[in-house]
Order: C-alpha cells, then sequence, then structure tokens
C-alpha cells in the first residue's frame, strides 16, 4: 500500500470525525430561525453557510459545497485510484450543475454552480452547451454517456442511471449501496437502472418521471422539501424508506471509517458519513426557516 494511501486514510478517517452529528443537527432544526441555526453553524465546518444574508437556497447550497470542498482536498492526498473513487462520487455535483444548466436553457431562475476542479467528469465541456441538443451530444461523448433523449427529463434521469450504474461497478459496499438506492425507484426506473449497469444503457426516458433518487443522491436536494410537505401531516412513506436508506449508508460508513487499513475503504466511509450528515443539515436549516415547528418532519427524515 502506497504512502499516499496511508496519508489520504488518515486524512479521510479526521474529515468524519469532524462531522456535527445528530445532536447538533436537531438542536439547528430546533430554531426559531434560518438565522438563527446559521449562527450555530458559524463555529462548525459548514462555516461558510452562516454567512450574513444568505438565503436558505444559497447556505444549503453552501453546506454542499463544504462537502464538495473536503473532497477535492481529499484527492490530493491520495493517489490515483482514490483520485478516481472521489470523482465518481463527485458525480452527483455535476449532476447538480447539469440541473441549473437546464433551468437556464428553460428560462427558469439559476442556482449557484458547483466548483469541481479536478473532480470534474466532463463539466467544463458540458457547461458550454447552449442547447439541451448540445448538451446530450456533449454527454455523448464523455464517460456519462448518451442519456437516451435531448429533453431536460431524458438528460436527468439519464445521468442518474448512469451515474447509479458507475457506483454499482465500484463494488462492495458502494454496490450494496446503489443497489438499495435503486429499490426507491418506482418499477420501470428501477428496470432501467438494471439496464444500465449490465451495459444495455438507459434508453429513452421520456414518458417516465425524473427518478426518486435525484433526491437521495446528493445532500443538497435530498431533504429540504420534505419539512414543508410533512407540515399536513405524517411524512409520506416514500420520504420514510429514503430517510431509512441513508442512515444504512451512514451505519455502513462508519463501519468502514473504523478499518484499520490504509485503502479505498475508509476514504468511501468518510464520503458517506459527510453526505448523511450534510443532508441532515440541510433539513435542520430548512426546518429553522419555518420557525422550527416542523421538528416531527425533520425527525422522520434526519
Amino acid at each position: 500500500m502506497s504512502a499516499s494511501w496511508v496519508a489520504g486514510t488518515v486524512r479521510a478517517k479526521g474529515m468524519a470525525r469532524r462531522v456535527i452529528g445528530t445532536d447538533a443537527a436537531r438542536q439547528l432544526a430546533a430554531c426559531q430561525s434560518l438565522s438563527q441555526a446559521q449562527q450555530m453553524l458559524a463555529a462548525t465546518p459548514y462555516r461558510a453557510a452562516a454567512e450574513p444574508g444568505l438565503s436558505l437556497p444559497l447556505a444549503q447550497h453552501a453546506v454542499a459545497a463544504t462537502i464538495l470542498w473536503d473532497l477535492r482536498v481529499l484527492a490530493g492526498w491520495l493517489p490515483p485510484d482514490g483520485v478516481s473513487l472521489l470523482r465518481l462520487l463527485a458525480g452527483w455535483f455535476e449532476i447538480a450543475n447539469v440541473d441549473e444548466l437546464l433551468q437556464a436553457f428553460a428560462g427558469r431562475p439559476v442556482g449557484a454552480e458547483f466548483q469541481l476542479g479536478a473532480l470534474a467528469t466532463a463539466w467544463p465541456r458540458l457547461s458550454e452547451a447552449s442547447s439541451e441538443a448540445e448538451l446530450r451530444h456533449a454527454l455523448a461523448a464523455s464517460a456519462w454517456g448518451d442519456p437516451g433523449g435531448d429533453t431536460g427529463h431524458d438528460i436527468r434521469l439519464g445521468m442518474r442511471l448512469r451515474w447509479a450504474a458507475r457506483v454499482m461497478a465500484y463494488g462492495d459496499w458502494a454496490r450494496r449501496w446503489a443497489q438499495a438506492g435503486a429499490e426507491l425507484l418506482r418499477p420501470e426506473e428501477r428496470s432501467e437502472t438494471e439496464n444500465a449497469a449490465s451495459g444495455a444503457g438507459p434508453g429513452t426516458a421520456a414518458d417516465r418521471p425524473v427518478a426518486a433518487p435525484a433526491r437521495s443522491a446528493g445532500v443538497r436536494g435530498g431533504s429540504p422539501s420534505v419539512a414543508a410537505e410533512a407540515q399536513a401531516g405524517p411524512a409520506p412513506e416514500s420520504w420514510q424508506a429514503e430517510a431509512d436508506w441513508w442512515r444504512q449508508v451512514e451505519s455502513g460508513g462508519r463501519m468502514l471509517v473504523g478499518t484499520a487499513g490504509p485503502d479505498s475503504g475508509p476514504v468511501l466511509g468518510a464520503v458517506a458519513v459527510m453526505a448523511a450528515d450534510a443532508r441532515r443539515v440541510c433539513a435542520a436549516l430548512e426546518t429553522a426557516a419555518r420557525g422550527g415547528i416542523a421538528l416531527e418532519a425533520y425527525d422522520a427524515v434526519a
């Protein structure tokens, strides 16, 4: 095992220990305003989200961007195969950037961009597209592959299916998590994921809704809308299933972080732990922004 793996593993374990955890996140959720919750974040790794005047979406983006920055730092400590793993896992941030690009094509408000640096798969080239057709062409010429159609719907679903397939191909825990996440899809979407994993490709998705793991896939979209939906009643079963999946990912991640070997296991585990924590913080900020009155909804998904 190379010295780079040893150094990277030590760094990854240190990053996993810096998460704020469930108790602190719930304290955030209990705040009576977004600004109060942001003040609590000032002394945490998510301090960028505590900048005065940030809206809820921008604060949540800052939380997610914190994880991406940590991955970029961690990549500097790892050998090439470790960097490849982080680039694979950072695919969610590239998907999020493409989602914003599609928003721009549709003439809708656009959110902030994630800066992927060396962890980008194809983003600099994708960002140059000026239409959905051009974006599809750029995707087809990249590791993302042809999404199967050039509508925004096709591109969103195609990228998510391709990402799930790439994660499954990594093996071991990554495959286990991706397969469990695929169970959150509708049956027809799950079939597309299985086809993509086997190399059959996603096909055309024009008549299907965007996959549920569009929320599960990362931290920014995972929980914020839950508080709003759940105030009217109990959390929907789909949200509970998604929350259970995240708990499994975090539990498995902590187990991997605790392993002794300087290899990809602790690195993968650290990323899982950090992503789960950031997702929880995003949900807590949403709840705080609503005056801390949706704690039951938060507890159902955190």
